[in-house]
């Protein structure tokens, strides 16, 4: 004779067991399971807050790039520092202690900054400096073993200095 709280247990065994077959969806055995529920869209990347000044230096309007740096204020970015410093060296009637400063400030934030780097050893050049313009030639050089654009162009500047005493 079979113990009925046995029987009771087999029974609730199966009904479970059918209630959750009942429950998942049926797949063949050679059909793929159902794709992943679809993502959101990953958001458009933000765009940068020196953007706008990058695109007034690209038009040359150095006023325009001043203000629009001047609204961002990011005083302890290495790249804003050296934007603020290009525009100012390039205006109408440069502003070289300005640009100095601003120069300064880039390499103390990042002493690697290859732009700062480039620029205020151009800037040197623009005061007759040559020694700094060739130590900033030397960091450079051990920044940029195989070569970069900052290294080049300041090579250009210096032997343009050395042969005509211009920038």
């Amino acid at each position: 004779m079979t113990d009925p709280r046995l029987v009771l247990l087999r029974t609730s065994f199966a009904t479970l067991a059918l209630t959750v077959a009942a429950a998942s969806p049926a797949l063949a055995a050679d059909s793929e399971p159902p794709p992943p529920p679809a993502k959101a869209a990953a958001p458009a990347p933000a765009a940068s807050p020196l953007a706008a000044a990058r695109a007034h230096i690209q038009a040359r309007d150095w006023p325009a790039a001043i203000l629009a740096l001047q609204k961002v204020n990011a005083v302890n970015d290495a790249d804003w520092n050296n934007l603020m410093g290009y525009a100012l060296r390039k205006q109408a009637r440069p502003d070289l202690d300005g640009a100095q400063r601003y120069y300064d400030a880039a390499l103390r934030i990042n002493p690697q900054h290859l732009g700062a780097l480039e620029y205020s050893g151009e800037l040197a050049l623009m005061k007759g400096d040559l020694a700094t313009a060739e130590g900033r030639l030397t960091v450079l050089a051990k920044l940029c073993p195989s070569g970069c654009e900052e290294l080049a162009d300041l090579k250009q500047a210096v032997a343009r200095f050395k042969s005509t005493g211009k920038i």
